[in-house]
C-alpha cells in the first residue's frame, strides 16, 4: 500500500506542476475555491470571517476481505486467524459532522469539527443465525489551527493543519447479542477513540482559469493508551483533486484519496478475540485508496450569499485489509458551508 501512496503522491506533484492560471490572484468567490466536501480543513479565512458547516457522511460496508480476497460468510468463519463463532455481514455508519471556522487574524484560521456518529452492524453465527447491534453517540471532536505558508505567488494557496482529537466519543458502547445481554461492543461499533490524537499535515491548493486542483496530507497519531487498555492504530491519509470551474457558481471534481491504518495495540478485556474477528485487536489493520467524483454549488447573492452546496460520492478501487474484516463498498458525503 505505501507503494500505492507513493503513486498517489507522483500524481499530487503532477497536479502541482498544472500549467499557470490564466489569472494571477486567487479567487474565492467560485464554487471550486474550496476542495470537494469530503476533504476537511481545506482552506484559510481573512481575519475576522467565520463559517459554519453541516456535512451528512454515509458509508456502507458488505462481505468480509483477508487481503486482497474476498471470503463468504463461512469462509470468514472459518478463517485461519479463527476460527470463530461470530462474523459480520455487513455495516452502515452515518455521521452528522458540525463544524465552525474563525480567523482571528490573517496569519490563523480556527477550526472545530464536533460529529454525532450511528453505526449498525449485522451478523451471522456458525449456526446461521442473525443479529443486529447498534450504536449512536458523539465522536471525538477534532480542533484544528490551519497557519497560512508564504505567501506564495500567483493563484496558489498552502496551509499547515495542525490538530488535537479529543476523546469526547463512547468507547462504552453496549448491545444485546447471542452471548449475552449489555455486551460491549467490539472497536469498529465505538463511537470514539478514548484517546487524545494529533492530527498533522498540509494542504496545497491552486487555481487557473476553468480549473482547480489541491492535495492534503494528514496523519493520526495516537497520544495514550485509554480507559479500556487499548489504542487504536495511527493512520495516514493522502488525497489530491481536480476540479471544473463551470462560470462562477459551478464545479465538479474528481479525487483520489488513498489511507493506511494500523492494528489496535492493547486489548478490551471484555472482548473474547476468538469469538469474533472485529474483537481481535490483530485484524484491524488495513490500505484503501478510493475514488470520488464531486459537485459544488457556490450562492453569491440572496440571504445565504457566499454559501456552497455540495455533494460527493466514491468507492475503493483498491482494498487490502488484515481480515477477516469488513470491506467498504461506497460513500456518500453531502454538506452546506456558509461564510459570512
Amino acid at each position: 500500500m505505501r507503494h500505492e501512496l507513493q503513486r498517489l503522491g507522483a500524481g499530487l506533484l503532477l497536479a502541482v506542476s498544472l500549467p499557470a492560471a490564466a489569472h494571477d490572484q486567487w479567487l474565492a468567490s467560485r464554487a471550486d475555491s474550496h476542495a470537494p466536501i469530503g476533504v476537511m480543513g481545506d482552506h484559510v479565512h481573512k481575519q475576522g470571517e467565520v463559517m459554519l458547516s453541516y456535512r451528512y457522511m454515509r458509508m456502507f460496508m458488505e462481505g468480509n476481505r483477508d487481503g486482497t480476497d474476498t471470503l463468504t460468510d463461512r469462509e470468514a468463519l472459518n478463517s485461519p486467524a479463527g476460527p470463530f463463532m461470530v462474523v459480520p455481514t455487513e455495516m452502515t455508519m452515518e455521521m452528522h459532522m458540525f463544524g465552525a471556522m474563525y480567523a482571528p487574524s490573517d496569519r490563523l484560521t480556527l477550526m472545530a469539527m464536533v460529529p454525532v456518529i450511528s453505526k449498525e452492524m449485522d451478523h451471522v453465527t456458525r449456526m446461521d443465525t442473525e443479529f443486529t447491534t447498534e450504536a449512536e453517540d458523539f465522536g471525538d471532536v477534532v480542533l484544528t489551527a490551519l497557519v497560512p505558508v508564504g505567501p506564495l505567488v500567483g493563484p496558489h494557496r498552502m496551509h499547515l493543519n495542525l490538530g488535537l482529537s479529543v476523546p469526547t466519543g463512547s468507547i462504552d458502547e453496549r448491545d444485546d447479542t447471542p452471548a449475552g445481554e449489555d455486551s460491549l461492543l467490539p472497536y469498529p461499533m465505538q463511537t470514539g477513540s478514548g484517546t487524545y490524537d494529533l492530527r498533522l499535515g498540509a494542504t496545497y491548493l491552486g487555481q487557473a482559469e476553468h480549473w482547480s486542483w489541491g492535495t492534503q496530507g494528514l496523519a493520526t497519531l495516537r497520544l495514550d493508551e485509554n480507559d479500556r487498555d487499548y489504542t487504536y492504530g495511527d493512520v495516514w491519509d493522502l488525497t489530491a483533486w481536480l476540479a471544473r470551474a463551470f462560470g462562477q457558481q459551478w464545479s465538479t471534481s474528481l479525487r483520489l484519496a488513498g489511507t493506511v491504518w494500523e492494528d489496535v495495540e492493547g486489548r478490551a478485556d471484555e472482548l473474547n478475540p476468538r469469538m469474533i474477528p472485529t474483537a481481535d485487536p490483530d485484524l484491524r489493520a488495513g490500505e484503501r485508496v478510493d475514488a470520488l467524483v464531486g459537485v459544488n454549488y457556490y450562492l453569491p447573492g440572496g440571504m445565504l450569499a457566499g454559501s456552497r452546496l455540495a455533494l460527493e460520492a466514491g468507492a475503493p478501487v483498491y482494498q487490502r485489509l488484515d481480515g477477516p474484516q469488513l470491506e467498504t463498498d461506497w460513500m456518500l458525503t453531502g454538506g452546506l458551508q456558509y461564510a459570512f
